[in-house]
């Protein structure tokens, strides 16, 4: 398997509610009982979904499919921003993030809220943008600027 270079968390949000504005966080909790602490999310019994995330470059890739010069973490309603790192090579495997383990379940696609949030076109930008779904392994913090790296290149991982 090849090497990856870590990446870095840039933005962390939770969603309080259906429909309410996301939350941006400096740090979140994760566990695999209740999924990150705050989120909607977190007590369901669906677990393969528990965190998602998408990378800071598939922002800009979304912004620039729609004409923009950026678009906000929040109007896609993802729980962490990362930077530096593909995310989706690392499917099928585990992630330390921050002081967490997650495994990283599927892709995030999009919704049919990406043309209400984002305008016409913006369910097409998002396809292949989306992101990544992920379960928590082992509980811990994230933070902002915490590491994001696949565990088989950590040395004994």
């Amino acid at each position: 398997m090849a090497p990856m270079r870590p990446g870095r968390v840039l933005w962390i949000g939770v969603r309080p509610g259906r429909r309410e504005a996301m939350l941006p966080l400096a740090e979140a909790m994760t566990t695999p009982e209740q999924g990150l602490a705050g989120d909607r999310y977190s007590s369901r019994t669906q677990r393969t979904r528990q965190v998602t995330l998408i990378g800071a470059e598939n922002l800009s890739a979304i912004a620039s499919h729609l004409g923009r010069a950026e678009v906000e973490p929040a109007l896609l309603r993802r729980n962490i921003v990362v930077a530096g790192i593909n995310l989706l090579a690392l499917k099928g495997h585990r992630i330390r993030l921050g002081g967490a383990v997650l495994e990283v379940t599927g892709e995030c696609h999009p919704c049919s809220r990406m043309e209400e949030v984002l305008g016409e076109g913006g369910y097409n930008a998002v396809r292949g943008h989306g992101g990544i779904t992920a379960r928590i392994i082992a509980p811990g913090m994230v933070r902002l600027g915490d590491a994001v790296q696949r565990l088989d290149d950590e040395e004994g991982g």
